[in-house]
């Protein structure tokens, strides 16, 4: 028998990260609809860029909230992460 330790968050695997990752689309979809920054912007990859994962990225620009051209994210990231530290 494995032995699983609970993060945080109470989750424990599997599939963790991919409940974690649609925890956060959920938030994005309320800030944005809600006009507010998003706070997911203060989630980083542990990839050690300090940027989040590709597919915060991905959904910001599905939500309309980033511009479709990737040569603009990291930009359009640095403004929403200040807006989202503003705002705690």
């Amino acid at each position: 028998m494995e032995h699983y330790e609970k993060s945080g968050l109470g989750l424990t695997p599997p599939r963790t990260i991919a409940r974690v990752a649609q925890a956060l689309e959920q938030l994005m979809e309320e800030d944005v609809a809600a006009g507010r920054p998003m706070i997911a912007a203060l989630v980083i990859s542990r990839r050690g860029e300090d940027l989040p994962a590709s597919g915060f990225f991905e959904k910001a620009v599905a939500l309309g909230r980033f511009p479709s051209a990737p040569a603009q994210h990291s930009a359009r990231y640095a403004e929403e992460r200040e807006q989202a530290l503003r705002a705690r």
